[in-house]
């Protein structure tokens, strides 16, 4: 900086304004400091910067996976407004692991990020947690998943009236039975889910049935060959989230069937090419979540962290009736 500020001919204070667009600088003087600047291929150490006015402009971003559509879209949300804030960020991915979570929470925390925006895994008895003394004064907020007994901002949607609206269509169709297909696991979205699936079948008394799988689509296959197997087989199938649809609609593939005969589908979560495969869905705004998220972190940041009380947000689905229902209306 003093080699910059000797060239220009100006002080390393107005240097120091310069780089940080202060106003209290000539137009001169700003294109001369810029001049060399570019001359001497000056870079600022952002390490020390950080160090001296104990920020480092960063955030945190913590979500399950890329490969689902949904986390990854989340994702770039958040990005969006951690660049507009002129902050950088931090990704890792947990793998639906609490152990994973935790440690890549605290080599993040170690990093110095600011604050962090997290698609919390379900918290295990006897494993370290973001509820963790060590997070107590690092702004959270979560995204999709509450992490359940904390008190941090959380921006949720209503995955338990989605699914009653998806399967009340179904039924609404003249379908009886219907399977729902929803991932293994105590994950808080298809708890919710299935609950909301619960809830509509024995409302119109109907019996619900539940078949949970893993993420691997051979078990889907084998698990949709059983149901089909059965003496009353189903008639229509809710999958509780996009990956999950799009294993059943490999598996039914694979079987020649093509909804919405014999079978009808109606999936939670949009992904790409469902309106060209005419997939019904329960959308959830993906992007508008995101970005909520990272708007509710910066705000608390704004405030000064934690004093602020907590935000818990709740957006609206909506479903998107295509063909794979039986059903254009």
């Amino acid at each position: 900086m003093s080699d910059v500020a000797k060239l220009a001919g100006v002080s390393t204070m107005t240097v120091s304004r310069v780089l940080n667009d202060s106003a209290n600088v000539t137009d001169d003087t700003r294109k001369r400091v810029n001049k060399a600047v570019e001359q001497l291929q000056y870079r600022r150490n952002e390490i020390a910067r950080s160090l001296r006015e104990q920020t480092s402009r960063q955030i945190g971003i913590l979500i399950p996976n890329l490969y689902d559509p949904f986390f990854a879209t989340c994702a770039h949300a958040i990005s969006v407004v951690v660049k507009d804030h002129a902050y950088s960020m931090v990704l890792s991915t947990t793998d639906e692991d609490p152990r994973t979570e935790y440690e890549q929470a605290n080599s993040m925390l170690r990093r110095g990020i600011d604050g962090l925006v997290v698609i919390p895994t379900s918290a295990v008895k006897g494993l370290p947690s973001l509820r963790d003394p060590e997070f107590a004064h690092l702004p959270i907020v979560t995204l999709d998943r509450p992490v359940e007994g904390s008190t941090y901002d959380r921006v949720l949607v209503q995955n338990k009236l989605g699914v009653e609206l998806g399967v009340n269509h179904l039924i609404g169709l003249g379908h009886k039975h219907i399977a729902f297909f929803g991932p293994s696991g105590p994950v808080y979205t298809i708890r919710m889910r299935q609950q909301g699936y619960r809830d509509a079948m024995m409302s119109k008394g109907l019996r619900p049935e539940v078949i949970l799988v893993s993420d691997v689509l051979r078990d889907t296959q084998t698990a949709l060959r059983e149901v089909l197997a059965l003496r009353h087989p189903p008639t229509a199938l809710f999958a509780a989230n996009n990956l999950i649809t799009r294993h059943l609609l490999h598996s039914l593939h694979a079987l020649g069937l093509h909804p919405p005969a014999p079978l009808a589908l109606v999936g939670f979560d949009d992904f790409e090419s469902a309106d060209l495969l005419r997939i019904t869905v329960v959308r959830q705004p993906a992007e508008s979540m995101g970005r909520l998220a990272g708007e509710l972190l910066f705000a608390r940041l704004a405030k000064g962290g934690l004093d602020a009380p907590t935000k818990k947000m709740m957006l609206s689905v909506e479903l998107v009736v295509r063909g794979s229902c039986g059903s254009n209306a």
